[in-house]
């Protein structure tokens, strides 16, 4: 079956095949169209969902912050009321001494268990500040995300909706494009896909208008529009690698300019003629 779907796909002619390219062009077009009446509300749903996961991540940071300053905290804790019991021992034992000596060594472990408990004492103080000041951002960023979550409900609702109404027509649109892709052979639907996505209007096939190129707007050599118009080989645009088909290929007819002005011409003369029989009378 594989063999013989391969053997029809090279029986297209040029024609089939470029025939075949407009129509999946004109399909990703109605798509693109489809897509631009969502415009940017697909992008900015997804930021405001990156912004509310970064400012939950931010509250979590800030608790984990406060719940490490209270593991700190009574740790400091701990450390005063060892130095206190270690100052009332010292303080004891400054009773019981039997010379200078020993009571100048309890007199400075005295002192320096009170600078621990200053220095801890200290720290307290510096932790429930950073709690504070903690606290008070977990806040602010709940009051923010509180926002953007009123907002990215807002923004899913209004897409939730276009996508609603113009699902049915999409998904009936890629159904029929995905049954034109099986006609065209894998490597010039590559091609074509890949041209489309280097365009900015999305557009990898277009037909000759007044002699330019319909997707840049280059004139095109009087010989390439003649193999255009063969339709015995794919040509490409030589400036921005577009597909090139003709008009009628296309089911648009040309409109001629030069006509009206030969038509002008010869009124203009028949004019002149009347003028000089009159004169002549």
């Amino acid at each position: 079956m594989a063999k013989e779907s391969k053997k029809d796909l090279q029986d297209y002619t040029v024609e089939e095949k470029l025939k075949s390219l407009y129509q999946l062009q004109l399909i990703f077009s109605e798509i693109d169209r489809i897509k631009t009446l969502r415009g940017e509300l697909p992008l900015e749903v997804e930021d405001l969902e990156d912004e509310v996961a970064g400012l939950r991540t931010r509250i979590a940071n800030f608790a984990a912050d406060i719940e490490n300053l209270r593991l700190e905290e009574n740790k400091r804790k701990a450390k005063i009321e060892e130095a206190k019991a270690m100052i009332e021992k010292y303080t004891e034992d400054q009773n019981n001494v039997r010379n200078n000596r020993e009571y100048d060594l309890l007199a400075k472990e005295i002192e320096f268990q009170s600078l621990e408990v200053e220095f801890c004492e200290k720290k307290l103080r510096q932790y429930a500040a950073e709690q504070k000041n903690k606290q008070e951002e977990i806040a602010r960023t709940e009051g923010l995300l509180e926002e953007r979550l009123k907002d990215l409900e807002e923004k899913k609702a209004e897409l939730d909706e276009i996508v609603s109404e113009t699902k049915e027509e999409e998904e009936k649109l890629r159904e029929r494009a995905k049954a034109l892709e099986a006609t065209i052979e894998p490597r010039l639907l590559q091609s074509f896909k890949r041209i489309r996505k280097n365009t900015r209007n999305g557009l990898g096939v277009v037909y000759v208008q007044r002699d330019a190129c319909g997707g840049c707007f280059n004139k095109i050599p009087p010989q390439r529009q003649l193999d255009v118009k063969m339709r015995k080989k794919i040509i490409v645009c030589e400036y921005c690698g577009r597909i090139l088909i003709d008009p009628e290929l296309a089911g648009v007819k040309e409109t001629s300019v030069q006509a009206p002005e030969k038509k002008t011409r010869k009124r203009a003369i028949r004019k002149s003629a009347e003028k000089k029989e009159e004169s002549a009378e």
